[in-house]
Order: C-alpha cells, then sequence, then structure tokens
C-alpha cells in the first residue's frame, strides 16, 4: 500500500465526516448564529472573552494535540496499518469528533459551565461528586506526569554535572515563547492591532525566539525546573485566558500546522511504498486486538481529556455558535489527520528497516520518518 494512497484516503474520509455528519449533528442540536454564547452574556474580561475563531480555534487545537496522536498509532501499529487507521477515521469521526463537537456544545448551552455542572443538571449531584473525583485524580496524574516531562525535556545540567546543550536550548525557547505569548496577547487585546498583521508579527517572534534560544541556553537541574514548572501551572490557571493561555496555544499552533504540512509534503516527495503487513494477528506479545487497540489509539480517535477543555476553557470564548462545529469537531480531525500522519511513519521506518520495528520512541519514530522522506525534497536528513 503506498503512502501517498492511505494519506488521501484519510483526509477525504475525515473531511467528509466534517462536511456531512458534522452538519448533521449541527442542524440535530439547533446550532443558532444568532443565539448570544456565554463569552457575550456573561464577559468578565478573564474567563469570558469572545475570541477570533481562528485564534479560538488555534488555542483548542493546541491544548487537545500533544504526543497522544503521535504514541497511539505508532504503538498500536504491531497489530497492523489498517485496524489503526480505521480506527482512527471511524473513531474520529463518529466518536472524537462527535464528543468534542458536543462537549463544547453542552457547556455552551448551559451558560458556559465545565462539564461537572452539565452533569448535575442532567444526571443528578451523585454523578456529579463522581465525575469530579474522577477528573481530580486524572488530571493530578495528568499534570505530575506532564510536568515531570518537560522537566527532563528542560534538564541542562546531567546528574555527573556534564551539561545538556539541547535541553538547554529549549528550556530557553519555551521560556521566550511564554514571553511572546503575553506580548501577543497585549498586541491583540489592549492596543486592538488586526489579527493579521499580529499573527505575522507573532510567526515572525516565533524564528527569533528559537535564534535567541538556540543561541543563548538556560542550564538547570530536574529539581529546579519541577518547582519553576509549578509557578507557572499556578500562575496560568489564575491568569485571564487573552494574556497568556489563549495566546500561548494559538501561536503553538503553528508550530503544529507547519509539521503536518511538511508530513505531507515528505510524504508527498517520497511517495514510499508501506510494507507494514495490513494485520499481524489479534493477539501480540500478550496482547488483544480488543481492547489493547482502542486503549492504546485514544487520542487521535476519542479521548475524554478533550471535554475538560472544550468546557472548561473552549466555550467561555466562542463568539458564536456557528463556530463550535469548527472548533470542537474539526480540530479533533486534525488530530485524526497527525494520527494517519503518524501511523505512516512508522510504516515507513518498518519498511526501511528492513520489516522490522524499530526501538526508538514514537516522537522519534515521527521525527526519524518524516525527516527522511523530507529529504527526498532536500529538507530533512537521510540518517
Amino acid at each position: 500500500m503506498t503512502a501517498v494512497l492511505i494519506l488521501v484516503v484519510g483526509i477525504v474520509l475525515l473531511g467528509l465526516g466534517y462536511i456531512f455528519y458534522g452538519s448533521w449533528l449541527a442542524k440535530k442540536w439547533g446550532v443558532n448564529p444568532d443565539r448570544p454564547t456565554p463569552a457575550h452574556t456573561k464577559y468578565d474580561n478573564k474567563d469570558f472573552v469572545p475570541a477570533n475563531p481562528a485564534v479560538l480555534m488555534g488555542h483548542h487545537f493546541s491544548s487537545i494535540a500533544g504526543a497522544g496522536p503521535i504514541n497511539g498509532p505508532i504503538q498500536a501499529a504491531v497489530f497492523g496499518w489498517l485496524p489503526v487507521f480505521l480506527w482512527v477515521v471511524i473513531g474520529g469521526i463518529f466518536f472524537g469528533a462527535m464528543h468534542d463537537f458536543g462537549s463544547l456544545f453542552a457547556s455552551i448551552r448551559h451558560k458556559g459551565q465545565s462539564l461537572g455542572e452539565v452533569v448535575a443538571l442532567n444526571i443528578g449531584d451523585r454523578a456529579k461528586k463522581l465525575f469530579l473525583i474522577f477528573s481530580y485524580l486524572t488530571l493530578v496524574l495528568v499534570v505530575a506526569a506532564f510536568a515531570s516531562i518537560v522537566a527532563s525535556t528542560f534538564v541542562g545540567i546531567n546528574a555527573d554535572g556534564s551539561h545538556n546543550e539541547t535541553n538547554a536550548s529549549v528550556a530557553m525557547i519555551s521560556l521566550l515563547f511564554i514571553v511572546l505569548a503575553v506580548i501577543f496577547g497585549l498586541l491583540v487585546y489592549r492596543f486592538e492591532m488586526p489579527l493579521g498583521r499580529a499573527t505575522l508579527l507573532g510567526v515572525a517572534g516565533i524564528v527569533g525566539v528559537i535564534a535567541l534560544g538556540l543561541r543563548f541556553p538556560v542550564y538547570a537541574g530536574y529539581d529546579t525546573w519541577m518547582w519553576l514548572l509549578g509557578l507557572y501551572i499556578l500562575v496560568a490557571s489564575v491568569t485571564p485566558v487573552w494574556i497568556l493561555l489563549q495566546p500561548r496555544d494559538y501561536l503553538s499552533s503553528f508550530l503544529l500546522y507547519a509539521m503536518m504540512l511538511a508530513a505531507v509534503v515528505g510524504i508527498v516527495a517520497a511517495h514510499p511504498v508501506i510494507e507494514l503487513p495490513a494485520f499481524t494477528s489479534f493477539e501480540v506479545n500478550g496482547q488483544y486486538l480488543f481492547p489493547a487497540l482502542f486503549v492504546t489509539v485514544a487520542c487521535g480517535a476519542i479521548s475524554g481529556f478533550h471535554s475538560l477543555v472544550a468546557s472548561g476553557t473552549t466555550s467561555k470564548q466562542l463568539s458564536s455558535e456557528r463556530d463550535a462545529r469548527l472548533v470542537g469537531f474539526g480540530s479533533m480531525l486534525i488530530e485524526s489527520a497527525l494520527g494517519i500522519a503518524s501511523l505512516i511513519a512508522v510504516g515507513y521506518i518498518f519498511t526501511r528497516n528492513g520489516h522490522a520495528f524499530t526501538s526508538q520512541t514514537p516522537t522519534q519514530v515521527l521525527a526519524d520518518g518524516l525527516s527522511q522522506m523530507l529529504a527526498c525534497v532536500g529538507l530533512g536528513s537521510e540518517s
């Protein structure tokens, strides 16, 4: 099977899902562009702030898309590319996108309240308490895990005292990116700069931030970064959304879009034949296709975490109900497309490795696969 055919079929199916199923849901639920959203009726210049749909989509997409749609499809590829592809496409359209759109719309119609309150009003107070307990414990685990991952990525001083310049540069780039996001928020919301002009300056600023970070790395140990990240999380949770979270996610979405564009260019340019088996077995290394496939490929197909993002921040910034399908349904389908690109990357590496899986981490597989395919047009590395 050629990688281009897998990519094209996947994108076409996801697009058709957005056009037909997404439209049907919007009509079925009674999306009304003339109905005021909580961003207007409860405007407080902190959490409830109307946002441009392009900005809000960038914010929402960056919030839901992370390592999940990369890790899941690549790890589940041991069952073959076809089960993963089918689950990403079918799950993305009929489960994930519907779930995200529904969570967002339900919150909008409940005055922008978080999902816990929506559960209480429609199911009962006991269900709300159980949901909140589960959500709290899950978020504690997620925050702790991701803080540890980020801190490990930022560590510039190894245990033996040696310096890791790459990590130190990443840390400086990330710190400068936060400053850039705050400046962007001020330019758009306080100085009322047109979004297009601010976006151009923001994208140029990203290039500058990367250049400065590479030139002036900051060295610190793991414990230091864990304390700093904890402080950042505390500040970010109480800061008005327009000054940090929204502009940060909007600008970072351009990095994600650029990566996905590079993936499409690399796949089309290399047009490799994927020799990864379409299906291997129902049982691999003691793991069975059901439920392992559906647990492994969560982000990219469906993730309950997305409902917390949709009802926690996104619903409070939606300027019109018309934008709910684009932001909720559309963002999830883009994440599914990222899952398909990840699947192609592992298939490409499998083929290049002589029909053997690599010991690389999923993110390394994606980076390695895309860089090798981009080498066909002189933009990547063949190593």
